[in-house]
C-alpha cells in the first residue's frame, strides 16, 4: 500500500495507525503547494481533491479521509483492537470519536491554515474550539485514551490534529488532561516511527 502524505498533516493519523497495527506503507511525500511529489508526479492525478492523505492499494484502488483511513488499516490487523468488532458498541463509540475529530475539531481548525479566512472567522474559530477543547478534556479525565486504558484509530487522529494547536496560535495550557493526553500518545513507539519517517522528530 501506498500513502500520500505531507509532514505533520492529517495524513500523520493513518501513518501511525499502520504502525501500531505493522503495516509496512510505501510513503510518497507530497507538495502542498505544487500538488506534485518527490518524484514530480501530478498528485492531482491520483487524488484530484488534492488533499492528503490519499492511500493507494495494491490492487490499485483509492481510498481517501483520515477518518476512513485509519478504520481501513486498524481493520486489517483486528487483533490489534485499535477498532473494536463489528456490531460491538464500542466500535460505534471510537466511530463516534472520528466523526466528532473530522467535523468539530479538524474543520474548524482548517480554516487557520488558508491565508485569505477573514480574522471574524477565525476568531468564531477560536470560540468554537475553547468549547470543543473543553469537552474533550473532561471526557479524557481520569482515562490515558478516549476509550480509556485501550489506544484507538480515534487517538491517532485526535493526537495528529491537537498538533496542530501551536502551530495556529491555539493555547492547550488551560486544558490538563488533553496536556497529559498529548505526552502519553506521543511517547508511543509507533508514534515516533512516523514523526522519524515524515522529518517532525
Amino acid at each position: 500500500m501506498k500513502l500520500f502524505y505531507m509532514p505533520g498533516a492529517c495524513s500523520l493519523a493513518p501513518h501511525i495507525v499502520a504502525n501500531e497495527v505493522g503495516i509496512d506503507l510505501e510513503l510518497v511525500k507530497v507538495d502542498g503547494k505544487t500538488k506534485t511529489t518527490e518524484t514530480q508526479q501530478d498528485f492531482l492525478a491520483t487524488n484530484p481533491n488534492g488533499y492528503v492523505p490519499a492511500l493507494v492499494l495494491g490492487d490499485g484502488e483509492l481510498m481517501t479521509e483520515s477518518s476512513v483511513l485509519v478504520q481501513y488499516l486498524a481493520d486489517q490487523k483486528p487483533e490489534s483492537g485499535l477498532m473494536p468488532k463489528p456490531g460491538d458498541m464500542a466500535r460505534y463509540r471510537v466511530q463516534q470519536w472520528l466523526a466528532f475529530v473530522a467535523t468539530e475539531l479538524h474543520k474548524v481548525f482548517g480554516a487557520f491554515f488558508k491565508p485569505n479566512t477573514p480574522e471574524a472567522t477565525k476568531e468564531i474559530n477560536r470560540e468554537l474550539l475553547a468549547k470543543r477543547l473543553a469537552f474533550v478534556d473532561g471526557k479524557l479525565d481520569g482515562r490515558a485514551y478516549l476509550m480509556g486504558d485501550a489506544f484507538t484509530a480515534a487517538d491517532a487522529y485526535l493526537w495528529t490534529i491537537l498538533g496542530w494547536a501551536k502551530h495556529v496560535g491555539i493555547d492547550l495550557s488551560s486544558f490538563a488532561n488533553i496536556q497529559r493526553y498529548i505526552g502519553t500518545v506521543a511517547a508511543r513507539p509507533a508514534v515516533q516511527k512516523a514523526l522519524r519517517a515524515e522529518g517532525l522528530a
